[in-house]
């Protein structure tokens, strides 16, 4: 199997932070889909989330916070060879990337997304995100959040989302199956992985999950996208797990011919005189 171990590189995270657990099913799923390290791209902004590309041994790009999504939707399109994974917090991708999450959604761009959800701001020690429950109280909100907590997977399937899935990094087996699903669905693939953060969120705990999380049975069919909804609402005292909504959607991509027929864009040689005839149309 390939390696994609970092050796130069110790992860600044908590102890018992669940990224090290997402980290690891990342690197298995890598593993199991046999993909070379140089055919795989990581791009992330800020947050703890974000460290992920430097940690796993592939192509990286590290941006600003809630940016994540616009470089990985340029390398897709400059080499749609390439495997594009985006790793990013809940308030990266929800709050200060939510404008960029919705229009992602709306391209259907073949890139897998994967998004920590602890429910708080872990970097910027412990504020409340958009994932927060309304009533818990933080580092910030001291008498407890007063918005409504936002439903990420509702809202990408309303938006238009192919895949859209939920995750527990409390189990790696479960969730290895669930990223190689996503990095090889052809289109935009969001999978919401519940991560506790072990020092910022001292209610939403392993404990709290386990409690809660259950795997969508056998026979669930996640192309009824009325079924979907009812289960990606569910958010209390039972939480599913798995592949909520799958259905084949045209990428962007695809909507263009020298795109899609075409050698990868970065093969492409310019030419010095169509550069001066466009430069030229703007003078």
């Amino acid at each position: 199997m390939t390696s994609y171990e970092y050796e130069l590189y110790e992860p600044t995270w908590c102890p018992g932070c669940g990224n090290y657990a997402i980290r690891t099913a990342l690197k298995q799923a890598l593993e199991e889909l046999n993909l070379p390290p140089h055919e795989v791209v990581i791009s992330s902004g800020i947050g703890q989330a974000a460290k992920m590309p430097q940690y796993i041994k592939v192509n990286g790009f590290n941006g600003l916070h809630g940016r994540a999504l616009p470089p990985a939707i340029g390398i897709k399109l400059a080499n749609k060879d390439l495997k594009v994974i985006v790793e990013s917090g809940d308030g990266d991708t929800y709050g200060e990337g939510g404008n960029h999450f919705i229009h992602t959604i709306r391209r259907n761009i073949d890139i897998a997304h994967f998004v920590h959800d602890n429910q708080v701001y872990g970097l910027t020690k412990g504020q409340a995100s958009p994932t927060t429950a309304m009533g818990q109280k933080t580092t910030l909100q001291f008498d407890g959040v007063k918005l409504e907590a936002l439903n990420p997977l509702t809202l990408a399937m309303a938006a238009g989302a192919g895949f859209v899935a939920r995750g527990f990094s409390g189990d790696i087996p479960h969730l290895v199956e669930i990223m190689k699903q996503a990095i090889t669905y052809r289109g935009y693939a969001l999978v919401d992985i519940l991560q506790p953060c072990v020092v910022w969120n001292k209610v939403n705990t392993f404990a709290w999950y386990r409690d809660r999380v259950y795997h969508l049975p056998e026979d669930y069919d996640f192309t009824d996208r009325d079924e979907a909804f009812r289960r990606a609402s569910e958010f209390g005292d039972k939480i599913p797990v798995g592949v909520i909504y799958k259905v084949e959607k045209e990428t962007y991509e695809d909507k263009f011919d020298f795109i899609r027929d075409g050698d990868p864009l970065v093969d492409k040689k310019l030419n010095p005189k169509e550069g001066e005839r466009l430069l030229k149309e703007f003078m």
